[in-house]
């Protein structure tokens, strides 16, 4: 399984067809570490939408896709919940690349709002759901009382954008036009982020004039 450094980070397509015969391997990785082993910038959703929508193509089964995105998507969870709480809020900076301590306080203020449930709302919000297992293990979340959100938010994201992509599929245009789809996925992914980021910066500004 050899990736080109060229291929674009959000290009689900071109990611899936570098796989080759490894797909499901590749899949499975992505999803792993996109779920709770520090790194974000993968094309989670939109890997598994397209991953439904060419799996004719790919050569693989859409119950192939899901089993092997819910066990990846519950292992990341689980590593995730372990590193959090091993080293706890050692491993972030408010100057780091990829750790910031700012992102962390995010999925901190979301866990802390939703508790177990935010291991199932999480999931469907890019970079929340990778460091949402974190805060739970430095939250010290029970850790039976973890492992029964972590594995409903893991069924219930891979489900979802599955069946997104298999009735997706179902459309002549969406399934010639994938590339035009895969900008509407990373925007709607996005979005909730940006939204956060404007209303963080709205009230950091309205403090500092009060």
């Amino acid at each position: 399984m050899i990736l080109h450094a060229a291929i674009p980070l959000f290009d689900a397509s071109t990611w899936l067809h570098a796989f080759g015969p490894w797909v499901l391997v590749g899949i499975a990785v992505v999803v792993f570490i996109e779920s709770g082993v520090l790194f974000p910038f993968l094309p989670g959703d939109s890997l598994l939408i397209t991953a439904a929508i060419l799996a004719p193509q790919l050569g693989i089964q859409i119950w192939q896709i899901a089993v092997v995105a819910v066990v990846a998507a519950f292992a990341g969870d689980q590593t995730g919940y372990w590193i959090g709480k091993r080293f706890g809020r050692r491993l972030f900076k408010p100057d780091a690349r990829v750790l910031k301590t700012e992102r962390l306080e995010a999925a901190e203020a979301f866990f802390a709002k939703w508790g177990g449930p935010s291991l199932v709302l999480g999931r469907f919000v890019p970079f929340v759901r990778t460091y949402v297992p974190l805060s739970a293990g430095i939250a010290a979340m029970p850790y039976r009382r973890f492992l029964v959100w972590n594995a409903l938010g893991g069924v219930s994201w891979v489900i979802v954008m599955v069946l997104v992509g298999v009735l997706l599929g179902g459309i002549p245009f969406v399934a010639n036009n994938i590339d035009v789809l895969m900008i509407v996925v990373v925007v709607i992914s996005v979005a909730p982020i940006v939204i956060g980021a404007l209303r963080r910066r709205r009230a950091r500004v309205r403090s500092e004039q009060e």
